[in-house]
């Protein structure tokens, strides 16, 4: 990750033409980098698909790939943000202190490096909190696209949806464009919303600041995206019962997009991403204080313990599941 997040800092996957090769030289003259080690680091880049090396001459020709594309920065579908995020200082420390976590009446690792948790750090660092939400918003962008695309069912007989932990509020302009008939709200926690205004919308949103755990604004629909995740089950059970207590009981639901680990055998989509939902659930360990990737079973759980009557589960192009509880 550290070499992918150099190649960002350098601005290679922006300065690779996407229609012709482009020479080593070509990137060292743009970049003012040093041929021998920009070289070394496109060897490394180019051994695993990031880039493709199209020529072995002494002035090297390179290409996209479908994985350099991601991480372009100004393309639609680029995780280049959620790269440099999770390679940041902030973020890296954390992992040093991995082991304080595991021992009996361990300290979390993101509090123990910085003194705080992963909220507290962001409410106090606002360039750091610009950098979470820049990355969650690029996930944002695949994982809503996603979702309209193969569940565009589910949001067709609703009016209303308020994204609970919505950051700066990217899912739910993606949703309004998508679903221009729908009214959304962008909910967060009061120094993330965009200008925390409760009555002048922005881009066709409403911009709400609050506290999950004690109420969230009434619509048809409450949507959670990678919001869970971050907390232990008491606290999941918490925000999804003010999340029910938000949404009529007719009609009302609760969408929510998360990784699903696979307990096991490799028999369905969510298996070959099994590797990338274990990295996650070790992220979560590193960077919050309680929380963890789960299976289907833990997330019934959580659903039924909430009040829920039932619930269904629907596999998207992403990482992500989505999981829609009724009342």
């Amino acid at each position: 990750m550290a070499v992918v997040n150099c190649a960002i800092q350098l601005n290679i996957p922006d300065t690779v033409d996407l229609k012709t090769p482009t020479t080593l030289s070509q990137l060292c003259t743009t970049l003012k980098c040093d041929p021998s080690f920009l070289y070394r680091i496109m060897r490394f880049l180019t051994h695993r698909n990031i880039f493709k090396q199209i020529s072995a001459a002494s002035d090297p020709l390179y290409a996209h790939t479908p994985l350099s594309r991601l991480l372009i920065k100004n393309h639609e579908e680029s995780m280049a943000p959620f790269v440099v995020m999770e390679s940041s200082p902030v973020m890296v420390g954390a992992w040093h202190n991995l082991s304080g976590r595991v021992v009996v009446n361990g300290t979390p690792p993101f509090v123990k490096t910085h003194g705080m948790d992963l909220w507290g750090y962001g409410e106090g660092n606002r360039e750091h909190s610009d950098v979470f939400n820049e990355a969650m918003a690029c996930d944002a962008r695949r994982t809503v696209r996603a979702m309209v695309e193969e569940c565009k069912e589910t949001l067709e007989d609703i009016t209303s949806v308020v994204d609970v932990g919505g950051g700066n509020g990217t899912c739910m302009r993606l949703l309004r464009k998508a679903c221009p008939w729908i009214t959304c709200i962008n909910f967060d926690t009061p120094h993330v919303v965009p200008n925390n205004s409760h009555s002048q919308p922005q881009d066709g949103l409403q911009h709400v600041g609050g506290d999950m755990f004690v109420a969230v604004p009434k619509a048809d629909a409450a949507f959670l995206m990678w919001v869970l995740h971050d907390w232990g089950d008491e606290e999941c059970i918490q925000i999804l019962k003010t999340c029910k207590e938000a949404i009529p009981h007719k009609n009302g639901r609760v969408i929510i997009a998360e990784a699903v680990i696979e307990e096991e055998g490799f028999n369905s989509k969510a298996d070959k991403l099994k590797d990338v939902g274990l990295m996650l659930d070790m992220v979560m360990m590193a960077h919050t204080n309680i929380g963890k990737e789960r299976t289907l079973k833990e997330w019934e759980y959580l659903i039924t313990q909430a009040g829920f009557s039932t619930f269904t589960l629907k596999n998207i192009n992403s990482l992500k599941s989505i999981i829609i509880a009724f009342p």
